[in-house]
């Protein structure tokens, strides 16, 4: 146990450069580096978190499971994510990112081989939650490594870029995995991005570097000619001390609260989408996939748009762009659901949707609570926010999936579902998630 807590525990600061011009040169050179792996491997990994959503119609129709215990599956996820990512969100504050990021991205990619061998709920319950667990060090991690290698001033529009992640996996997830599962069959719906995921992790091993300071360099703060704090300095013990007094914000209780609320209906639509499109509109999988990749388009330019919102229009206060990119999400769930039975109007509510949500997620799940918390524990604040969104997450699971099987008829050998129940559900969460964000209309940043 000692030799593996080595293993993963922050380097040494190595002895400071003075050379500017090569100070210069390695923060750019491994800023970008930082940039793709967190970026481009956290949405290459999350396809092993989102495959099981895309092949619940194959699963269903092969009797393997029932709507219900593929609602008990799915939140076996959620719930080890919930307190994975409280756990590993401390823990990444004290950790060498690059190893701790690179082992756990190994991890769940084998979780996703071994979930295309299993077929009783038990066992996939227990692989998909240990899923989960290894899952959920990815978005502490990465914000991590964004807090050491970007300076406040640059945060938000780095956070969008980095946003941007849940978008370009889910879009592939809803491509790939769909693909793969309508032309070989449910397995390959987890083998896909089980190898795709053994690939990721050698890419992040490569591209990744621990804190700066490791490598000699100067805080990134004072690089920049940032406001500098000390607080980025310190030890073990007065780091946990600082991550602790997170706990005493009332606006992370409340952020909390928003966020799991807005995970409601993100999971919700990833889980449960691809069955509504096949079943109640009549899509096949892969054009069911498509039209959610649609949303994980807009997504990508709602991430970015919200950093770019909140940093320049509102001066980085997040509560007005908040309330603009709910009412956008709102606006796509009302197209989507009760608009006009086109595919034009659900293409239209999918991008307003993809966009709204997104930058919610963007600032409810991760942006806004860095702003309120002290900076050297950025992963701490993000693990207590992970838990809400993520018990969030896994509640939706269980109700959805509740609401679904008791709206379930067989008629003449053909199952017709009623959703009615689940997109109210749906919906409601949305609205009070937006209430709830509103109330913290004068929270500002900590500097």
């Amino acid at each position: 146990m000692t030799a593996l807590l080595r293993f993963f525990a922050a380097g040494a600061d190595a002895p400071p450069i003075t050379d500017r011009a090569e100070i210069d040169r390695l923060y750019r050179h491994h800023r970008l580096r930082v940039m793709i792996a967190i970026t481009l491997g956290y949405g290459l990994i999350y396809t092993c978190r989102l495959a099981l959503g895309v092949v619940k119609k194959p699963l269903i129709d092969q009797g393997i499971f029932t709507p219900v215990e593929l609602g008990i599956i799915g939140s076996a996820l959620f719930y080890t994510y919930a307190l994975g990512k409280l756990t590993n969100g401390f823990l990444a504050d004290h950790a060498n990112i690059r190893r701790f990021l690179t082992v756990t991205f190994l991890i769940t990619a084998l979780c996703n081989l071994a979930m295309g061998f299993a077929t009783t709920v038990w066992v996939a319950a227990l692989i998909w939650g240990l899923n989960g667990w290894f899952q959920s060090a990815g978005a502490p991690s990465g914000v991590v490594a964004m807090t050491a290698w970007f300076s406040n001033s640059e945060r938000g529009r780095i956070y969008g870029i980095w946003s941007t992640a849940h978008s370009i996996g889910e879009g592939l997830t809803f491509v790939m995995v769909g693909s793969l599962a309508a032309l070989l069959g449910w397995q390959f719906g987890f083998w896909g991005p089980g190898v795709l995921g053994l690939v990721t992790a050698l890419g992040c091993w490569w591209l990744l570097r621990d804190r700066p300071q490791t490598l000699g360099l100067p805080p990134v703060a004072q690089w920049r000619n940032d406001r500098y704090s000390t607080e980025a300095k310190g030890s073990a013990g007065s780091v946990l001390r600082t991550q602790l007094s997170i706990l005493k914000i009332p606006a992370i209780w409340v952020l909390a609260i928003s966020s799991a609320l807005t995970y409601v209906t993100r999971y919700a639509i990833d889980s449960w989408g691809v069955l509504y499109l096949q079943e109640v509109r009549g899509y096949s999988l892969p054009m069911a996939g498509t039209l959610l990749m649609l949303s994980t388009l807009a997504g990508i330019a709602g991430a970015i748009a919200f950093g770019f919102i909140s940093d320049k229009w509102f001066a980085t206060r997040r509560p007005p762009a908040n309330l603009l990119f709910a009412i956008l999400e709102l606006a796509g769930l009302l197209l989507i659901f009760f608009g006009p039975a086109s595919t034009v109007t659900l293409v239209a509510g999918m991008l307003l949707f993809g966009m709204g949500l997104t930058g919610l997620v963007t600032s409810l799940g991760g942006l806004f609570a860095v702003d309120i918390a002290p900076k050297r524990v950025a992963g701490a604040a993000m693990g207590v926010i992970g838990v809400f969104s993520y018990i969030g997450a896994a509640i939706q699971e269980h109700v959805s999936g509740a609401l679904i099987e008791s709206g379930m008829r067989i008629v003449d050998g053909h199952r017709h579902y009623d959703f009615g129940p689940a997109i109210w559900f749906w919906i409601g969460s949305s609205v009070l998630s937006m209430l709830l964000a509103a109330s913290l209309w004068r929270t500002r940043l900590n500097d």
